[in-house]
């Protein structure tokens, strides 16, 4: 139930004010998004890559409304990309994008368009795209993108959420020799219908989706902070003989740092989710929803607390 709160939070103008507005709001935003500008994502982008992780940069932003708001989205992926390319961080550092940034929702052919533009610039920078997944409604709408997306750049990653019921076999369809998967728990909410409800039966599906990836010939990005399905992870690919640089794992900019360097430091690829920009309320809600225990600290945060 405290889940569901904070999702219906997530799209209240009224909370993103007083939130926005908190005295200490910037303290604790800052703790899960790099900034506001592309300066800030090179900045935390640059202190990730000389720890030795690598990174995927998300420009935050979903409610795109107009062609002129979906093709600034992808100016910024440009921008940052060209910078990314300039001081030298690719390929540790590649981009992720959604779709409903780009004018999915109102212009597909637009929104397919202005990502095959950001996978060119990335070709160019010398690193890769992952297309983020959204609601159930766009899953198969998503993939048919990025199964167009890899005809020209085959390397164009994409994510799956073990909480929808048909994520086990998407899987098993997409671990195929050069594709590039990140599975995570999923952060929306979504009918019963069409998902799991309980946590065990999220993770159990995970686990089952695991087997797929690592089963399959080709690359999974394991994208979650629990110390359980990490273990698995590791376990998993042990079983199937992979090579510690045959798979990734991936966790989100500040969420278990000291576990991100443990991981690097035993020779396992680790990437790390950066997200940056203006529009930071929605996924900041995501994350708390995802882990309600957060929805603690930043509440004190709110009321002043330290």
């Amino acid at each position: 139930m405290l889940r569901s709160l904070i999702l219906a939070a997530a799209g209240s103008s009224k909370m993103e004010r007083l939130v926005a507005t908190a005295p200490v709001s910037r303290d604790v935003v800052a703790r899960y998004v790099a900034g506001a500008a592309t300066e800030d994502a090179l900045r935390a982008t640059r202190g990730l890559v000389d720890d030795g992780l690598k990174v995927t940069l998300d420009y935050l932003g979903e409610d795109t409304l107009t062609a002129d708001q979906a093709e600034a989205t992808r100016d910024e992926y440009l921008t940052l990309l060209q910078a990314l390319n300039k001081q030298g961080l690719t390929p540790a550092a590649e981009v992720s994008i959604k779709l409903s940034a780009l004018g999915q929702r109102f212009d597909e052919e637009l929104s397919n368009r202005l990502a095959a533009e950001i996978c060119d610039a990335a070709a160019d920078a010398g690193t890769t795209v992952t297309v983020d997944m959204e609601d159930h409604t766009v899953t198969d709408i998503t993939l048919d993108t990025v199964n167009e997306l890899r005809r020209n750049h085959p390397g164009t990653g994409t994510v799956l959420q073990s909480y929808l019921r048909r994520t086990e076999a998407d899987c098993k369809e997409f671990a195929t020799s050069g594709s590039r998967v990140r599975l995570c728990k999923g952060a929306y909410s979504e009918p019963e219908t069409v998902a799991y409800q309980r946590r065990l039966d999220v993770d159990r599906s995970y686990v089952r989706c695991i087997d797929a990836l690592m089963r399959g010939d080709g690359y999974p990005m394991l994208a979650t902070h629990d110390p359980r399905l990490i273990e698995i992870g590791l376990d998993r690919a042990s079983w199937y003989d992979r090579e510690p640089d045959s798979f990734e794992f991936q966790m989100l900019y500040g969420i278990r740092p000291e576990e991100q360097r443990r991981l690097s430091e035993a020779g396992y690829q680790v990437r790390v989710y950066v997200p940056f920009g203006d529009q930071w309320y929605g996924y900041l809600m995501r994350r708390l929803a995802e882990k309600p225990a957060n929805l603690t600290m930043f509440l004190r945060s709110l009321a002043g607390k330290r």
